[in-house]
């Protein structure tokens, strides 16, 4: 059937109209990549204070991941920045290491110890790295102070002694005596980090000076996390200190990358106090540890006398093995004693029976001086001031001494 050309005209007049208004065709959308935030840089406004420092767990018998190799237990008390956080903790890393054989023979040397002032800066609560602080300091030598210069492996000055308690004399050094100088630094550092709420500030203050720091801070205020060497007006050698600490952190942290391997210290060698109840010769107390009088010294370089004297010293450093062997020939040749004769013990039951009384009618304060407490702590744990405390005791200008006996109150104060 022929079909008219003036019926379909509508349609197409139709279909052009369509054909207008639909849009151009495109090409197949493409899916928008991935637009990955950017880290804005950080804030240069002062920290918040850091937590205090967490030690490791106390193993238990339902610990799994207890770290029992001694250098994993450092690695995992450190609590500073790591070795790439500045160029320079990376350069003096490398000076330490330029020798592998003679740093891994001098940090054997140094093992006994630095496994020692770590379990004294675990009781203090304080950051892994300056259990090698004596690293920067001397290498754990027991350097002897001459005149005004520091001494021992801290290198303390007599000030600095005096102020943690330290006995110093022609006989006895306590800067020298590893147990009592680590205790007292130990507490020290703990006290710096409760002002200052930095421990790279801690090491600040270690080398400059508590006070100067805390000026430096209050001006300041605290510094950022980042750089990891504060930008505070210090001198060189305070920024130099730190980057060392943080050098030395460095490679227990990845001997590997320096090409040293790091020793090891059987259980029996592990350093511990044992006490001194009466005085002794020296040969005396070597033979009673079952070991030679230089090895003796060795442990306790303090000693500059062949006497032991139980008021000035009163303990000796002794391996595991040789402090066990001791106590053991001490309880000994007590049980000898007290059965040989029971009067001494008879007049020190009176004795005490006395203090008692006598204590029960002037209840007077007194408090024993411990290895490494000093004035000011003592003044502060029992909320009077220094200066009391030097009144009472006739102190002034005077060192303390472990086991000394302190007055705490004026005689007709009672409490």
């Amino acid at each position: 059937m022929k079909v008219s050309s003036q019926r379909w005209l509508p349609v197409v007049l139709a279909s052009l109209l369509a054909a207008c208004a639909t849009p151009p065709a495109t090409q197949p959308m493409r899916t928008p990549a991935k637009i990955v935030p950017v880290t804005p840089p950080p804030s240069v406004a002062p920290s918040q204070p850091q937590p205090p420092f967490a030690p490791p767990p106390v193993a238990s018998p339902t610990a799994a991941a207890t770290p029992t190799d001694v250098w994993d237990k450092l690695r995992n008390s450190f609590a500073m920045a790591d070795c790439d956080a500045d160029p320079q903790i990376t350069i003096w890393a490398h000076r330490y290491t330029q020798n592998p054989q003679h740093f891994e023979a001098q940090m054997d040397a140094a093992l006994s110890q630095l496994v020692y002032v770590q379990q004294v800066a675990e009781k203090y609560q304080v950051a892994g790295e300056f259990v090698l602080l004596p690293w920067v300091e001397s290498q754990y030598r027991p350097v002897a102070g001459h005149r005004n210069l520091p001494a021992g492996m801290w290198q303390l000055v007599q000030g600095t002694a005096r102020v943690m308690g330290l006995h110093v004399d022609h006989r006895y050094d306590g800067r020298l005596d590893t147990s009592a100088a680590t205790d007292g630094v130990m507490h020290m550092l703990h006290d710096y980090y409760g002002q200052l709420h930095d421990w790279r500030l801690v090491d600040y203050a270690f080398n400059r000076g508590e006070s100067a720091v805390r000026k430096l801070v209050q001006k300041h205020g605290l510094p950022p996390e980042e750089p990891a060497i504060p930008n505070l007006p210090v001198p060189r050698v305070t920024r130099e200190h730190l980057t060392k600490l943080l050098a030395i952190s460095c490679v227990v942290r990845d001997p590997s990358r320096f090409n040293v391997k790091l020793p090891t210290l059987p259980a029996d060698q592990h350093l511990e106090t044992v006490q001194i109840k009466h005085d002794m010769s020296l040969s005396n107390a070597a033979n009673h540890a079952g070991m030679q009088t230089d090895a003796l010294k060795r442990f306790n370089p303090a000693l500059n006398s062949d006497l032991l004297e139980a008021n000035t010293l009163g303990h000796l450093l002794l391996p595991h093995r040789n402090a066990q062997q001791f106590r053991d020939a001490m309880q000994s040749a007590n049980e000898q004693s007290m059965t040989a004769s029971v009067s001494p013990t008879d007049v020190s039951s009176a004795s005490s029976v006395a203090s008692f009384d006598s204590a029960k009618a002037h209840p007077i304060r007194t408090h024993t001086v411990q290895p490494g407490e000093s004035l000011w702590q003592i003044a502060h744990r029992y909320s009077i001031s220094v200066n009391k405390l030097e009144r009472l005791n006739n102190l002034h200008g005077k060192a303390l001494k472990p086991g000394q006996v302190l007055k705490l109150d004026e005689p007709d104060n009672h409490h």
